[in-house]
């Protein structure tokens, strides 16, 4: 393994360029939905949601039609009635929205799936020959081009996998359901959901039961009765009725009295899932008596992923298709499953009960472990190819979601080893599609059964351990990848040795963890010391050595000591190319990082081309989707900004966020750094509006994801203080900008090139808000140390330099800003060229201070001059 070093959507195309054929391009925009076009489910009885179904309306429409686009969740409990209440809303308002479509959002894959749905409803001949990643693009172009649209997101996991709609789509409504409380931007208002009344909850009971035929007295207050030993909960009362509607001869006195017979055998789990569990055992009764091929269904059904089972996943490999789906209908009938004819759908708090152990002292059959050996065998059943032939890789994408979940859900001491080897080849597949995130389960089961087999210390083990750790790495979640790193280093300086190439690995992969979370003063030294050890033992010129060099002068460019990082990357490349040729990947990392030292100091010259270059040669060699190949056009893209060059920068930096948020996932830095880089060209292009709150969406994530101090995070804090304070509002900003200074300075160091930022965007903001005696000290001790940490020419020290001018001017002291206006013109002039944006901007500063010179001479008053914000370099990967 090795360090890559290196390192919402507008209105127009989101995708790569290459993806869409010519003549879809600008297709979405053209493309209009059928009055009704929609995707909902059957309406189902929603009563005693009218207050809430109310407040929804006004929270998602309050605004009028000129709102932008107004989020809202419905959140609470599982089997609260979140899904019911949504779809409820939709039908209600279906006649309110050109298009209404019902998204599956467990996960980033099937909220993409979802959408790869709505392009085939809406250009399906265009959409039959297209990939999944352009289906995907051309259904979010689309959304970004029409108004009046509402996209429900059902059972949402993780707030964050929203931010890429929510965050760039603004002409319609978003609506999510989730059982999280927590985590939800505050632009979005939340509608805690809780149970029915008394009364609502009786009457649906009755309606459920006996449709239009009125209880009698008698027959309502033990329905009553029942309702409150259930709690109310929707989906127990749902469930409750699809019993006794099955079973007519069944009274409710009757029923309740079955139910209360259960508690004390179904005394754990939430209280939810007790109250679940009670009525179906109930139900499970009576269906194993009457038809226990439909339990043996269930139980097998609860282990598999929840959505979309194939019927022939579900079916032992010598039963009669039609007694399965005879069962499938039965379960149905029950409503213990959706079924679509070819595929069944199991509520998720429905899983969670069956695949719950029975209480200690059961001495009932362990029916969960039954299922769960049935759902294996079944999975590698699928997996297995006919004979000469190899299981395809449709066979493969239909089943890892399902080796997932049964990854995820592993009773303890299980063991499977065939399963085992299914996990490790599809974690593989997942990562080698880029899908980081998907594979963490996997590679969790598959240390568990190392450690269950082989022992915590066998080598096999400990390389799970360090696979597990990379993968929490690559997924961006280091709080459990630098402990799981640190524990494996140890070891294996216990077991291999302190110089064993494992061990080695180990080091340089924990110093690469630091590094990540921003904790250079630990990665340094670490790195130093693996690049020593892989000298002596492995040579100067081996792969690994090269790589440690190179993650090495990465680590110095990131501390900002271009001084020791430029030789040394330098240095590294020719090693690279003599050792390992032209266009190895190793290779192409190694002159990618090159240009990015180029670039951070200042020389933009040998950085453009390096970094054109290296982009064309990944395209080649790795592909136009591969991690490596969207680093470099994230960079390039990095680059033609600080070049000025926004009208190449910016559909780049589209292009490689659409890319990314498919390849890597809506929540991974990488992603984050491209949202971020891309907010920021919007600021500079002066479209706020769109700046804003993506800035703010991602803020919020890199918080969640690296962290509040992560220097990432400290970034994305300093350029949304930088568009509040370009939008006027410095009573947001000047604490932002104030915070993150000092975050940066403890973080950082005093001379760390962004602590500089920092500080420069601070005195700016104190100027602007009329405070000189604040700014003018402050940028002239900025310029000095930006003078002394990247010299005299460096662009930053050039914006510094053009501020601290335009600071005097503001006091009146035009004696000291033209000069310095005019030598940073000319630096500028020389460094930038003579059309570059900033070498306009201080020729028009000069300008304009020339003319407040005169006029004092003449003594008229002139008008100030304008000096332009510094900004923020965008992130490197």
């Amino acid at each position: 393994m090795r360090a890559i070093g290196a390192q919402h959507i507008r209105d127009a195309y989101t995708g790569d360029l290459n993806v869409l054929p010519a003549g879809a391009l600008h297709a979405p925009d053209k493309v209009t939905a059928a009055p009704g076009t929609s995707n909902l489910p059957p309406a189902t009885l929603c009563l005693g949601r009218d207050e809430e179904l109310t407040r929804l309306r006004r929270i998602l429409a309050g605004q009028g039609e000129g709102a932008i686009a107004q989020s809202g969740v419905v959140h609470g409990l599982g089997g609260i009635g979140k899904s019911t209440l949504a779809l409820r809303y939709a039908h209600r308002h279906r006649s309110d929205y050109a298009l209404v479509w019902w998204i599956n959002a467990a996960s980033p894959d099937e909220i993409e799936t979802s959408l790869t749905e709505l392009t085939k409803a809406l250009v399906p001949d265009w959409a039959a020959s297209a990939e999944r990643g352009a289906q995907v693009s051309w259904a979010r172009q689309w959304l970004g081009w029409h108004r009046e649209w509402l996209l429900v997101y059902d059972n949402v996991e993780d707030p964050a996998d929203l931010a890429p709609y929510t965050g760039a789509l603004h002409q319609g409504h978003h609506l999510a359901t989730s059982r999280r409380t927590t985590g939800w931007p505050d632009s979005a208002a939340t509608l805690c959901l809780g149970n029915l009344s008394p009364d609502d909850a009786t009457t649906l009971l009755c309606r459920l039961v006996s449709k239009d035929i009125p209880p009698t007295p008698q027959q309502y207050m033990n329905a009553r009765a029942l309702v409150a030993d259930l709690g109310c909960l929707p989906l127990a009362v749902k469930q409750a009725s699809a019993y006794l509607a099955q079973n007519r001869g069944v009274r409710l006195d009757a029923y309740r009295r079955r139910l209360g017979t259960k508690l004390s055998k179904t005394a754990h789990g939430i209280d939810a899932e007790r109250t679940i569990a009670r009525v179906w055992n109930v139900t499970l009764q009576t269906l194993e008596a009457e038809h226990p091929l439909a339990v043996e269904v269930l139980h097998t059904a609860a282990w598999l992923a929840p959505d979309d089972i194939p019927h022939t996943l579900l079916a032992p490999a010598d039963a009669d298709p039609d007694d399965i789906a005879e069962a499938i209908g039965t379960l149905a009938a029950y409503s213990m499953v959706t079924d679509t004819g070819t595929t069944v759908t199991v509520h998720r708090l429905v899983q969670t009960v069956l695949r719950a152990a029975p209480p200690a002292g059961h001495t009932s059959p362990p029916r969960h472990l039954q299922g769960r050996g049935r759902a294996e065998q079944a999975v590698l059943h699928h997996l297995t190819p006919l004979p000469g032939q190899d299981t395809t890789d449709s066979q493969w994408d239909t089943l890892t979601p399902h080796l997932v979940t049964l990854a995820a859900t592993t009773p303890l001491g299980h063991h499977n080893p065939r399963l085992t080897n299914a996990y490790v080849t599809a974690a593989h597949r997942l990562r080698h599609q880029g899908h980081t995130t998907r594979i963490i389960p996997l590679m969790e089961a598959t240390l568990a059964q190392h450690e269950q087999v082989l022992g915590h210390t066998h080598p096999d083990t400990l390389t799970s351990r360090n696979n597990l750790a990379y993968a929490y790495h690559s997924a961006g979640n280091l709080g459990r990848a630098i402990p799981l790193c640190e524990a494996t280093l140890a070891q294996r300086e216990q077991v291999l040795g302190d110089s064993h190439p494992q061990t080695l690995t180990s080091r340089n992969n924990l110093a690469g963890a630091y590094r990540a979370a921003g904790d250079l003063a630990r990665a340094i030294p670490l790195y130093e010391a693996t690049l020593t050890q892989r000298e002596q033992v492995l040579g100067d010129t081996h792969p690994d050595t090269l790589t440690s060099r190179n993650n090495l002068a990465c680590v110095y460019r990131e501390a900002g000591d271009l001084a020791r990082a430029i030789p040394l990357m330098e240095a590294t490349l020719t090693q690279y190319e003599q050792v390992l040729g032209d266009t190895h990947p190793e290779t192409l990392t190694g002159r990618n990082n090159l240009a990015g030292a180029y670039r951070a100091a200042g020389d933009l010259a040998r950085a453009i081309p390096l970094y054109e270059a290296t982009l064309a040669q990944r395209q080649r060699v790795l592909g136009d989707s591969h991690p490596d190949t969207l680093t470099s056009r994230n960079d390039l893209a990095g680059v033609y900004r600080e070049a000025g060059d926004l009208a190449r920068a910016l559909p780049l930096y589209e292009a490689t966020l659409a890319q990314r948020e498919q390849v890597l996932g809506d929540a991974h830095p990488h992603t984050l750094n491209s949202r971020n880089n891309l907010a920021c060209v919007y600021r500079d292009t002066g479209d706020l509006a769109r700046a804003l709150p993506l800035l703010e969406a991602t803020l919020t994530q890199y918080e969640q994801v690296l962290g509040d101090a992560h220097p990432h995070t400290l970034n994305s804090r300093n350029n949304l203080a930088c568009v509040y304070r370009e939008a006027g509002d410095l009573a947001r900003a000047l604490p932002l900008l104030e915070a993150t200074l000092a975050q940066r300075q403890r973080v950082l160091g005093d001379s760390h090139p962004d602590t500089l930022n920092s500080r420069n965007n601070l005195a700016f903001a104190c100027q602007e808000a009329g405070d000189l005696a604040r700014a003018i000290p402050l940028l002239e001790a900025t310029l000095t140390q930006y003078e002394q940490v990247l010299g005299d020419t460096h662009p930053h020290t050039l914006n510094s330099r053009n501020n601290l001018a335009g600071a005097y001017q503001s006091a009146g002291d035009l004696a000291r800003a033209t000069p310095l206006f005019e030598a940073t013109l000319a630096q500028r002039e020389q460094v930038l060229g003579d059309t570059h944006p900033d070498t306009l901007t201080s020729r028009n500063n000069l300008a304009h201070a020339r003319r407040a010179t005169q006029s004092v001479q003449q003594g008229s008053r002139a008008t100030p001059s304008t000096v332009v914000a510094p900004r923020q370099p965008s992130t490197t990967d």
